[in-house]
C-alpha cells in the first residue's frame, strides 16, 4: 500500500497527513496544524539566540547549543518537507505510529525541538488513537503493522524509558495500541463450536442406538406375536394338516367333559302349550348348545307312573319336571327358567331385536281376517321385533308335527343369545331389567352369568341347536342316544351317587300292556327307579343285561324281583340312563 497522503475528502493533501491505519485496513489521516511556527520562533517567548536554523536550534531557550545529529542513511528515499530551507541532514523515514511530537533523529518537532543527546522533561501529549491496529506480516515498521517488541514497549511504560528497536529507532508503549490485549470472543466462539459439534455428534449416535433398539424390541414383539399366533392355531384346530387341533389327541372322554344345564319352558300365554328346550355349557370344550325337548317324551314321575314332558310341565311343575328329565337323559340340571311369551317379547326388545333365517310366512295372530299381510316373512337373516319374534317362535301350522315348532323356538333362543352381552354384569342387568320372578335356586345373577357365557359362545360360533328324536311311545332311541345324549348331554347313563335307586328300563316284548305295566308295578314296590324303555317286538324269552360289573349283583336282585331266572342275567348294552335293562318276554308272567 502507498505509504503516502493520497487526500482527504473534501480537504487540501497538504492539510493532512497520515497516522496510521485501522482495523480494516483503511489508513487514518490527522490535520497538519493551520501555520507551521519558523524555525526561529519561540512561541513561549524566551530569550533568542541568533543561531543559524536547522536541526541545532533549541527552541525552549535553554543555552544548549545542539550538535546537529549525524544523518541516518537507511538506503531508501526520504521525503522532504516543503516547509523547510535549505540544505538539511537527511531525516529519518517518517513513522506514523510514533507519538505526536517525537521524531527520530532529525525529525520535525511541532514545537520547536530538536533531537540532542539530553532528554527535555517530556510534556504531556495527547495521542491519537488507532483501534486496534495491526502490524503488516513483514514486521517492518509499515503504516499497518504494530511494533515487534511489543514486550519491550510494556517495559518502558513501566520504567518511563521508551525502549530503542534494532536500529535504533524509538519503540512505543503497550498503552498506545488497544490490539496489544487481543478479545477472546473468537476463543470463544471456537469453544462453543467445538462443544456444539461434539454434542451434535453425540446426539445423532444416541438416535442411532435408540433406533437400533427399538428395531430389537420390534423384532422380538413380532416373533412372540407370530408364535402365539401359530400355537393358537395350533391349538384350536386350524392349521392345515391338523384334524381338530391340538385338541385332537388330548380331548377328554364324553363322561369327563364338565357341563352346566339350564331347562327354558317357553309358556304360550295366549295360545296355550309350553315348549321345552335344554340350555347347555360345555365348559371343557368351550361349546354351547341348545337340546330341544319334544312334549312327547315320556318321563317317570315320582311315584314311578309315566308321563309326558307336556304333561309334567303342567302338573309337576319346573322342579318336578326337571327331576323327571335327569331321571331319563342323565342330566344334572342347574336350575330351571320359566319364559312366559310376554317375557321373551320384552327380552327380544332389551337386545335390539333379533336376526333369523325364516323358514315360512307367520301370520298376524292379532289380524281379525285371515289371508292379510304375515306378520314374518319367509326369508334369509330376517329381522324380528319382540313381537315378530313370539310370533315366530310359537307358531305351527296346520298338519305340522310339533317338532317344527320347537324348531322356531330354538332359532329364536340363538338369536336371542348372539345379541345378549358376554359380559356377566351386562347380562345380568338385562334379565334384572325383565323383572321376572325365577323359580328358586335360579337367581337374576346365576342367570345373567350362564346367558352371558352362552352368548359368548353363539357369537364364536361355538354353538349349535340339536332336537333330541323321540320314538312313537315317547321313548328316547338308540339314535338321540348316540347323537345327541352322549355327545350334548355327556353320556347315556349318569353316574349313580350313594343312596340312589336303581335305574331299571323296561322294554316290553310280551305284546300285552298290562304285563309292563304289572313289571312297573313290582319295580317300583320294590324300590327301583322305573324307566319306560318303549316297546319291541314280541320274544318268548326275557332277558337282564348290565353294562357296569358293579351292576351286576343289581341285575341279579332285579330278576329275583321279576321272577325271572339267574341265567337270563348277562352283559350287554343297557337302555339309555339305566343301571340294568329288563327286556320283558312272553316267558314272564304277570302276577295277580
Amino acid at each position: 500500500m502507498n505509504d503516502r497522503y493520497d487526500g482527504y475528502a473534501g480537504g487540501d493533501s497538504d492539510s493532512y497527513e497520515l497516522v496510521g491505519y485501522d482495523e480494516f485496513g483503511q489508513p487514518v489521516y490527522r490535520q497538519v496544524p493551520a501555520q507551521r511556527t519558523p524555525q526561529g520562533y519561540d512561541p513561549y517567548g524566551a530569550q533568542q539566540h541568533q543561531q543559524p536554523q536547522g536541526y541545532g536550534y533549541d527552541p525552549y531557550g535553554s543555552g544548549q547549543q545542539q550538535q546537529p545529529v549525524p544523518p541516518y542513511h537507511t538506503g531508501q528515499h526520504q521525503p522532504v518537507s516543503s516547509h523547510d530551507t535549505g540544505t538539511q541532514p537527511p531525516a529519518a523515514p517518517y513513522d506514523p505510529y510514533a507519538p505526536y511530537g517525537t521524531t527520530t533523529a532529525g525529525g520535525y518537532d511541532p514545537y520547536g525541538r530538536t533531537s540532542t543527546s539530553g532528554h527535555p522533561p517530556r510534556v504531556a501529549e495527547q495521542t491519537a488513537y488507532i483501534p486496534q491496529q495491526a502490524r503488516p506480516a513483514d514486521g517492518g515498521t509499515g503504516h499497518a503493522g504494530a511494533p515487534s517488541g511489543a514486550a519491550d514497549a510494556d517495559k518502558a511504560g513501566r520504567t518511563g524509558t521508551a525502549p530503542q528497536g534494532p536500529h535504533g529507532d524509538r519503540d512505543y508503549h503497550t498503552e498506545q495500541f488497544a490490539f496489544v490485549e487481543e478479545p477472546d470472543g473468537d476463543s470463544e466462539d471456537v469453544i462453543d463450536w467445538l462443544k456444539f459439534t461434539e454434542n451434535r455428534t453425540e446426539r445423532r449416535e444416541e438416535a442411532k442406538r435408540r433406533a437400533r433398539s427399538r428395531i430389537v424390541a420390534l423384532a422380538v414383539v413380532l416373533a412372540l406375536a407370530a408364535v402365539g399366533g401359530v400355537g393358537y392355531l395350533w391349538y384350536a384346530g386350524k392349521l392345515p394338516g391338523t384334524s381338530s387341533g391340538g385338541k385332537s389327541a388330548t380331548t377328554p372322554a364324553t363322561a369327563a367333559q364338565s357341563r352346566d344345564v339350564l331347562v327354558v319352558h317357553l309358556h304360550n300365554t295366549k295360545g296355550g302349550g309350553t315348549s321345552t328346550a335344554l340350555l347347555v355349557d360345555n365348559t371343557t370344550l368351550k361349546q354351547g348348545a341348545t337340546v330341544l325337548l319334544p312334549n312327547s317324551l315320556a318321563l317317570t314321575s315320582d311315584d314311578g307312573t309315566t308321563t309326558t314332558l307336556a304333561k309334567s310341565v303342567s302338573d309337576d311343575g319346573s322342579s318336578g319336571t326337571s327331576d323327571a328329565i335327569d331321571s331319563v337323559l342323565g342330566t344334572r340340571i342347574e336350575g330351571s327358567w320359566r319364559l312366559d311369551t310376554p317375557y321373551l317379547n320384552n327380552l327380544v326388545e332389551l337386545v335390539g331385536n333379533i336376526e333369523v333365517t325364516t323358514d315360512t310366512d307367520v301370520p298376524d295372530p292379532a289380524a281379525k281376517k285371515k289371508g292379510g299381510t304375515p306378520l314374518v316373512h319367509k326369508g334369509q337373516d330376517q329381522t324380528l321385533s319382540g313381537k315378530m319374534a313370539v310370533a315366530y317362535a310359537t307358531y305351527r301350522a296346520p298338519g305340522e308335527s310339533q317338532d317344527a315348532q320347537l324348531e322356531r323356538f330354538g332359532q329364536v333362543m340363538q338369536g336371542v343369545l348372539r345379541k345378549m352381552s358376554s359380559d356377566p354384569q351386562a347380562a345380568t342387568t338385562t334379565v334384572q331389567t325383565l323383572a321376572q320372578i325365577l323359580d328358586p335356586p335360579l337367581n337374576d345373577k346365576d342367570l345373567g352369568s350362564f346367558l352371558a357365557k352362552l352368548a359368548d359362545r353363539a357369537k364364536e360360533g361355538a354353538y349349535k341347536t340339536a332336537l333330541m328324536p323321540v320314538q312313537s311311545d315317547g321313548t328316547v332311541g338308540e339314535k338321540a342316544t348316540d347323537t345327541v345324549v352322549r355327545t350334548l348331554l355327556g353320556g347315556t347313563v349318569k353316574s349313580p351317587q350313594a343312596g340312589d335307586a336303581v335305574r331299571v328300563g323296561i322294554q316290553n316284548a310280551t305284546g300285552s300292556k298290562a304285563a309292563a305295566e304289572q313289571a312297573r308295578v313290582v319295580l317300583v314296590n320294590g324300590g327301583y327307579t322305573f324307566i319306560d324303555a318303549g316297546s319291541a317286538a314280541a320274544q318268548a324269552l326275557s332277558r337282564i343285561t348290565y353294562a357296569d360289573d358293579g351292576d351286576k349283583e343289581n341285575a341279579i336282585e332285579v330278576a329275583k324281583t321279576l321272577g325271572l331266572p339267574a341265567g337270563a342275567v348277562q352283559k350287554g348294552k343297557v337302555t339309555s340312563n339305566a343301571n340294568v335293562s329288563v327286556l320283558l318276554g312272553q316267558n314272564y308272567r304277570a302276577t295277580s
